[in-house]
């Protein structure tokens, strides 16, 4: 149903992006900010941080949301501060909205706003004003891969993914961009995203798919347990696909809601694969759960074990660590009736059956759990309702990283 096709936050139809170094990155070689805009107004939903303590740009974006009514037609963003914490804030995140809009010939209230970095330093906005002119200038419809680089922190590898699909005969495309390596934990849409379509749907029935999604993609992801301050996820339908706009939950919004799925779980497992000093990639498959929420709260504590991540890292079967994260799991279920397995491409390590440890090949454990992608498969047997979610394993470079994060 769903064709995998490049092009990221560009491979809708009308959208345009560009990146550059303005000077916030004394690193000439490394792009610090981005912007990208859709020809004509988009229909926007988002969701937001659950941290008290939020970044500038996140209030100032929904505030012109609210102002506009969920419209918008541009995203101007930036590395290396946060702009979080600090007296003038708000003003400094409304002046890049300005600065942008003004080249773009735009409202303010319809440029949106997003940064990432260092939490408490105060934003310098004479780089951002002396560049804004040439970051305008250089929007491209191919411009994808700069504005994803401009995103980029610690993060190794820039993350894109986009779908092409049929709604109402119309040919459709969805893509998007992320950002994001390490303050990562379950609580909203973690880290930077940008997702653009142009199917043609509602505001509301945009936020609807959205906020279903992210229960069961970005919120089951955690890296280190910490939920940034600077958490976005902004969706925009600009609908020059041409389809008939989706106004209801009907058969093409729920084909709208997989290719959405698609992308965002995709670009989920990209952010776990690259926490910082991650060499292993984990997923924990939680199935026969008694409903989703147990399923979703069961795969979430196996995989914010720090116990569990550090034994992934020594490629050690420590089952037990998974029973006890299963154990406190703020869930009702039998825990005697659980089995766990260990999977990669090498094989099926099984390691527990009905709460119970079983023999196993040390020597086969080991050959199963050297690869970089181990899924941690927990069957509870007491119902149909399965989740999943996804972390990196914890290792020596992931504190190396954080020791001297402001350098």
């Amino acid at each position: 149903m769903f064709k995998v096709i490049d092009g990221g936050v560009c491979a809708a139809k009308g959208f345009k992006a560009n990146g550059l170094n303005c000077g916030l990155n004394p690193n000439k070689e490394k792009y610090d900010l981005g912007l990208y805009m859709s020809d004509v107004v988009c229909n926007t939903a988002g969701v937001y941080t659950l941290n008290k303590v939020k970044g500038a740009p996140v209030t100032v974006t929904k505030n012109h949301l609210n102002i506009t009514g969920g419209k918008s037609r541009a995203v101007i963003m930036n590395s290396k501060n946060a702009n979080t914490c600090n007296a003038d804030g708000e003003e400094k995140a409304e002046m890049m909205c300005k600065l942008a809009a003004d080249e773009l010939g735009l409202d303010a209230n319809e440029v949106l706003v997003a940064s990432t970095g260092v939490i408490g330093q105060i934003m310098p906005i004479e780089p951002i004003e002396s560049h804004v002119k040439e970051l305008a200038a250089g929007l491209s419809y191919d411009g994808n891969e700069k504005a994803a680089v401009a995103i980029m922190t610690t993060d190794t590898v820039k993350k894109e993914y986009a779908v092409e699909f049929e709604l109402d005969g119309k040919v459709c495309r969805l893509g998007g961009m992320a950002k994001g390596s390490g303050m990562i934990h379950p609580n909203m849409a973690t880290t930077l995203n940008f997702i653009t379509t142009d199917a043609a749907v509602s505001t509301q029935m945009l936020q609807k798919a959205l906020s279903e999604i992210v229960k069961v993609t970005y919120n089951c992801l955690s890296v280190d347990g910490d939920t940034s301050t600077n958490d976005m996820l902004i969706l925009q339908s600009n609908g020059l696909a041409g389809n008939e706009e989706i106004n209801a939950e009907n058969d093409d919004y729920e084909i709208f809601k997989k290719a959405l799925y698609t992308v965002m779980s995709e670009m989920t497992k990209m952010l776990a694969k690259d926490g910082e000093g991650a060499t292993k990639l984990l997923e924990c498959s939680v199935t026969s759960a008694p409903d989703l929420d147990t399923a979703i709260i069961v795969a979430k504590s196996v995989i914010r074990s720090p116990l569990l991540k550090c034994a992934m890292f020594g490629e050690d079967a420590n089952w037990g660590r998974v029973l006890c994260a299963i154990g406190y799991a703020e869930a009702e279920f039998d825990i005697n009736k659980v089995d766990v397995d260990f999977v990669s491409e090498y094989g099926v390590l099984e390691v527990c059956r009905n709460g119970a440890g079983i023999e196993f090949s040390e020597e086969y454990a080991k050959k199963v759990l050297a690869s970089d992608e181990i899924i941690i498969d927990v069957r509870l047997n007491s119902g149909d309702a399965a989740a999943k979610a996804w972390g990196c394993d914890l290792t020596y470079d992931y504190v190396k990283i954080n020791g001297d994060y402001r350098s």
